[in-house]
């Protein structure tokens, strides 16, 4: 096939789109099964305390009620800890409710009300009546203790060793700033609710779960409620968003699955919005940057410390430092990471884990540097480029971020920006203009993947792989990957996703999918490519003109009826593939921000973002910029709108809705353009792609905030940047 007829790297409209439109394509809420039974949780009035009692007698009263569990008539389970090289998955404890009487957060499972109906189960969980002895509670980062986490999470590089004498270089420096930056804590809200259907059979369980890794709950289960000589089947065939709550087995799965194996009957538990909250978060960070520069804008010192919550039953971490002695050229780096111990549920990954804060420290500090300079702060990013991660001492197998500079800073007018803070104007509003650099690892799944491609009795070919489309577009980039190397079209490909009952994938997430799984199934088409031509040829039926397909599907069929012997299939096995020493790699990315500020309102308007973007082979522009821009919506969240409020008194999240918890509406979201740097990368993975889940997110909050202290010379930095945090700046400085 030549090069104009291969579908991979071209804008090909999504595969899932048709079924999502018309209805078809289900969720994990909407299976139909026999015998339905509905959940609904009980959940913790305190933050940390006992449970001294619970009064059911009202509840189990209530019409249509079948059973409710809690600590004392629960089945046995195995409390598991997720270990990554294993499961795939990542690292630590789950949170395994109904364990004991203990709790350890506000909103934390107390007891499981299963009924006939939903709104029975509801209703009834209304009336369960709990006792507990509340004992003091700590949810305020800011008056907790913290201390340096005796071992680095596995899967997360630990910090990175001083280099050279920062406190030093810094004392000496001519040119310093230092500045504290702080995070709010935010909330998973993706569009579909955790939620898990479970068809209880005589020999098998399946599982319909909003998850990332099918295969990960499916080990989860079998260890947790030792199910291991029952077969257990995990479908998760369509994923409402993702953004790393789902690389964990939630509580709607661990509970819906205890009320199966308890009743013997099949349990649908779907997770209210307000319940969410309790789930998982991104953690709110204490971060103070230091850095120093001589005359000419050259960095003398760098010294990063972050201070992040974790809850009192885990060490969760994330690499917030992963790029602060790694992106620009630095002799003298001092890195510090601390948690704090909070009565909360764990942090979990959410999208850029780690890089969306941090970063946001060291950008917004960048920025700052260059004001102290008098430099501007594309220029002085400039002067402190390296082509070397400067961490590892190693080169990158790719940098196009120079590119991403100048092609970002070209098509947003860069040029025509004056320097001065308050010097942009058009009516009452000020306008301010605002860039900050991203960057986020790229990588291979370091656990296998494989994929399975099988040529069909009615020539079309089947991939499967027990992977999730989370709504990334994996569904279509492996259509596309195999088709090519089929040599077919792809209309003759169909894609079978999400089911643990297929071929071993790891998690959905750290932006690896595309690497790793397409990989997969570009090695398994190979193999069978071999095995049709091998046939075809000793069958007489391989008859190739140049240009044309690999065989027609009449071809297909003649040689399938002639061997007689069944369907032609292969397998496919990617290994990450080691860089040892030689290599780093990461996608980059420049981001730059228009916005404008009612003076008198403190209202701020981002009108306008351009995000250029180095993420290796493009193999789908449609959907890639489609992951950029929902990156980019979740950082003007992070930067404007998230933040879950806790009241410390009562140690509970005083959120329960997006009446509480504000995200970008449409109205918030104006024009973001999205460019793809040509970059290639014969290193990274098999296809060249590096992934661009992550990357869109990293950069968009500092780029904000800066392009707001432009507008209107008040230097933000907490997030997010609401009215009143603006109003009270300007307030302060009048």
């Amino acid at each position: 096939m030549d090069q104009e007829q291969t579908v991979t790297g071209k804008s090909i409209f999504r595969i899932d789109g048709p079924p999502k439109v018309r209805g078809e394509a289900k969720y994990a809420a909407e299976y139909k099964v026999p015998d339905l039974l509905h959940a609904y949780v009980v959940t913790a009035s305190i933050a940390k305390g006992r449970i001294l009692s619970i009064d059911l007698s009202a509840a189990r009263q209530f019409p249509g009620v079948v059973e409710i569990l809690s600590h004392k008539n629960r089945p046995w389970f195995w409390p598991v800890s997720f270990l990554y090289k294993d499961a795939a998955g990542p690292p630590g404890k789950p949170f395994m409710p109904l364990y004991d009487d203990r709790v350890h957060f506000s909103g934390q499972p107390v007891a499981l009300v299963i009924a006939e109906s939903y709104e029975a189960a509801r209703d009834a969980a209304a009336l369960v009546g709990v006792t507990y002895k509340a004992e003091p509670h700590a949810t305020d980062l800011a008056r907790s203790p913290a201390f340096i986490p005796r071992k680095h999470r596995i899967g997360v590089a630990p910090v990175p060793h001083p280099t050279g004498d920062a406190d030093r270089a810094f004392a000496s420096a001519p040119v310093k700033i230092e500045a504290a930056y702080t995070t709010s804590p935010e909330n998973h809200h993706p569009m579909e609710l955790f939620a898990t259907t479970v068809e209880w059979g005589d020999n098998i369980v399946t599982v319909y779960d909003k998850t990332q890794s099918p295969k990960s709950v499916e080990l989860f289960l079998k260890v947790a409620f030792r199910l291991i000589g029952r077969k257990v089947r995990v479908v998760s065939s369509y994923v409402g968003g993702g953004f790393g709550l789902g690389l964990r087995p939630q509580q709607s799965v661990f509970l819906a699955v205890m009320a199966a194996k308890s009743l013997k009957r099949s349990v649908r538990l779907v997770l209210p919005r307000d319940h969410m909250f309790a789930l998982g978060y991104r953690a709110n960070t204490v971060q103070t940057v230091s850095l120093a520069a001589d005359e000419k804008g050259r960095l003398q010192a760098i010294r990063h410390k972050a201070i992040a919550a974790t809850s009192q039953f885990e060490d969760a971490q994330d690499p917030i430092l992963l790029f602060s002695a790694s992106l620009y050229r630095c002799d003298n780096v001092k890195l510090n990471y601390e948690l704090a111990k909070l009565d909360t549920v764990s942090p979990c990954d959410m999208r850029a884990p780690g890089a969306a804060t941090g970063m946001f420290a060291l950008e917004s500090a960048m920025d700052e540097l260059a004001y102290a300079l008098g430099a501007d702060p594309l220029a002085l990013r400039l002067t402190n480029y390296t082509e070397r991660d400067q961490s590892e001492n190693r080169p990158f197998s790719s940098k196009a971020l120079r590119e991403c500079y100048a092609q970002g800073s070209e098509r947003f007018g860069w040029d025509k920006r004056s320097h001065a803070p308050r010097s942009m104007r058009e009516d009452k509003e000020l306008i301010g203009w605002g860039m900050a650099t991203g960057a986020w690892e790229a990588a291979m799944s370091p656990a296998p993947a494989r994929a399975e491609v099988r040529l069909r009795s009615d020539g079309k070919f089947e991939v499967t792989s027990s992977i999730t489309d989370i709504g990334t577009g994996t569904y279509t980039i492996l259509s596309q990957i195999a088709a090519d190397e089929l040599e077919t079209p792809i209309e003759r490909i169909v894609v079978r996703l999400g089911d643990s009952a297929l071929p071993f994938n790891p998690i959905q997430g750290g932006s690896w999918t595309a690497a790793t799984s397409g990989a997969a199934v570009q090695s398994a088409c190979r193999k069978l490519k071999a095995k049709i031509t091998s046939q075809a040829k000793k069958a007489g039926v391989l008859d190739r003109r140049p240009g044309t397909e690999l065989l027609s599907a009449s071809a297909l069929a003649d040689l399938l009826k002639l061997r007689r012997g069944g369907e032609l299939s292969a397998t496919g096995t990617m290994f990450s593939p080691p860089f040892g020493k030689r290599f780093s790699s990461a996608t980059h990315a420049a981001v730059f921000a228009e916005v404008r500020v009612d003076e008198e309102l403190s209202v701020v308007r981002v009108t306008r973002i351009v995000c250029a973007v180095a993420a290796g082979r493009i193999l789908n522009p449609t959907t890639a910029r489609s992951q950029i821009i929902g990156a980019t919506v979740m950082g003007i969240g992070k930067a404007l709108h998230e933040d879950t409020a806790y009241d410390h008194n009562l140690g509970r999240c005083m959120a329960h809705s997006f009446g509480d918890y504000h995200i970008p509406s449409n109205a918030d979201v104006y024009d973001i353009d999205v460019v793809f740097v040509d970059e290639t990368d014969t290193q990274v993975s098999p296809l060249g792609v590096k992934g661009v889940g992550e990357i869109g997110v990293v950069a968009v909050a500092p780029a904000i905030a800066n392009a707001i202290f432009h507008a209107t010379g008040q230097r933000m930095r907490d997030l997010p940047i609401t009215i009143d945090r603006l109003a009270r700046a300007r307030s302060r400085a009048s």
